[in-house]
């Protein structure tokens, strides 16, 4: 007897959900984790750009060196803002793609369980099956003695 699970459609269909949502969930992780290096470079390039222009200015610097590094400073600031708000947004798809991973998995592993579960019982059956069959072949063993 050959063992068929009845679900067995449904938990590959819950598979490979489970395995696109992972997928999604890592391309997300890697999109995230780009925006913000970009952002540590820039917020670097930025700390980098006042511990230089403390320097300059001890040593001096005219008033156009000075309006040109605030002007650059001004146009980095809005980068670095605009990066910040990249950030915390792939921070939200991430997580929310990774809640929604979590979700698949629990899916999948209810129908694993349930596999499992039906598994031992079609098992069990065999089983019982087998020592009804046991018990009968003894049964007829017996008789076939007691008649000769």
């Amino acid at each position: 007897m050959r063992y068929q699970y009845k679900f067995e459609k449904i938990l590959t269909i819950k598979e490979k959900e489970k395995n696109d949502a992972f997928t999604k969930y890592n391309e997300s992780r890697k999109s995230f984790e780009e925006v913000a290096e970009k952002l540590y470079k820039l917020l670097k390039k930025k700390e980098d750009l006042e511990a230089f222009q403390k320097e300059k200015l001890v040593s001096g610097l005219s008033v156009q060196e000075i309006r040109h590094h605030q002007q650059f400073m001004e146009n980095l600031d809005r980068i670095i803002d605009h990066y910040q708000k990249a950030v915390i947004e792939a921070r939200s798809k991430m997580e929310f793609l990774h809640s929604k991973l979590l979700e698949h998995n629990m899916e999948v592993k209810k129908y694993e369980k349930i596999k499992e579960k039906d598994f031992q019982r079609f098992l069990d059956g065999i089983r019982e099956d087998d020592n009804r069959n046991m018990d009968e072949i003894s049964i007829q063993q017996f008789l076939g003695r007691e008649n000769r």
